[in-house]
């Protein structure tokens, strides 16, 4: 086995502190990485907490890996020692249902294997990227290109596939109307995205004082939702809509934003169901989806287009110690946009 260390939620009731464990030793078709950052993701919190559903304890999370390989199985041919690498959301899949053979490994309908917080085909329990190293199969692994600062490149292992996948999905561009309701690790990102696409970028926010931030990322419009005559503004304005808020919230004002046969896409995960009116639904042919990451091969694809188009997330680099003050302040929504641990100071 090899020896690692972390920092992990031991219950869901307690902090996260440091704890040591161990990996398993690196098969034929494995990599190990040496974990240099990780992106601090809202499921992070939500995980360690029990907010979703219950976990394997202790548990160590982080989603949003990047490092660099150290050692490599004897049948490994995607990678090579030094080379730069990442891990996102997922560490394994069946391989062989339908899901699985068309590119979404991450809707695996035997068993997707998450980076933390549950099991894997083993039975052993799954520990993520708070931690100095981790041991993946070279097909969950990514390839990170060189060109892109390596910290700011770990949030786009969730929060940037989760806001590429519906983009591309809805082939979102020129002549599209995007608005995006919550400026955060995901909204920030859509922005970029969006405005990569050709698309006209609208950000919708609660908070009056996100709107110098918005317009300093390019977007090119900006709407209080609590301001009533802004909203009628845009009535009947948007092609698409992402939501990327993760607290409780009424969509039913956005879904009137929506141009005749507009789609509402869901990528905050907000934990109340929503309600949501027939009529305004049926009046105008408006949809309402959701979208969640993204499989291994749309995962490199969005990477590869980042390093071409010099897209990374914008990040607040963190000590691991300060994790839990992390954790508190991102529920402030205090931080732009994205927490990184250098895992150095682990």
């Amino acid at each position: 086995m090899i020896q690692a260390k972390a920092y992990a939620a031991l219950s869901p009731d307690t902090n996260l502190e440091p704890w040591n464990f161990e990996r398993r030793e690196i098969g034929p078709h494995d990599v190990q990485i040496q974990i240099l950052y990780c992106g601090v993701c809202h499921t992070d919190i939500h995980f360690t907490r029990n907010e979703w559903f219950p976990g394997v304890f202790p548990m160590v999370p982080g989603h949003e890996i990047v490092g660099r390989i150290i050692a490599t199985g004897n049948h490994v041919r995607k990678f090579k020692i030094g080379d730069a690498a990442g891990v996102g959301t997922m560490v394994d899949s069946c391989r062989h249902c339908g899901d699985c053979t068309t590119g979404h490994e991450n809707f695996c309908q035997e068993q997707t294997v998450y980076t933390y917080g549950g099991t894997g085909k083993d039975g052993q329990p799954t520990y993520g990227g708070f931690s100095d190293t981790i041991i993946v199969h070279e097909d969950f692994t990514f390839h990170i290109s060189e060109k892109l600062n390596l910290a700011a490149t770990a949030p786009l292992l969730c929060a940037g596939i989760t806001m590429y996948s519906p983009l591309r999905k809805w082939k979102v561009g020129a002549g599209h109307k995007l608005g995006i309701v919550g400026l955060g690790g995901l909204g920030h990102m859509g922005v970029k995205f969006g405005l990569a696409f050709g698309a006209d970028v609208t950000v919708i926010s609660t908070s009056a004082g996100k709107e110098a931030a918005a317009r300093k990322l390019g977007a090119h419009h900006f709407v209080v939702s609590k301001d009533e005559e802004q909203m009628k503004s845009v009535f009947h304005s948007f092609d698409f809509i992402i939501d990327t808020v993760s607290a409780d919230h009424d969509i039913n004002p956005y879904i009137g934003l929506l141009k005749t046969n507009g789609a509402y896409i869901n990528v905050g995960l907000a934990a109340k169901p929503w309600e949501i009116s027939s009529f305004s639904l049926a009046i105008g042919n408006k949809t309402v989806t959701g979208s969640g990451s993204g499989g291994l091969k749309e995962t490199q694809e969005m990477l590869d287009f980042c390093a071409d188009q010099n897209i990374v997330s914008d990040i607040e680099m963190i000590d691991m110690k300060d994790i839990n003050n992390a954790f508190d302040r991102m529920e402030k929504g205090d931080v732009r946009y994205r927490f990184v641990i250098d895992m150095a100071t682990l």
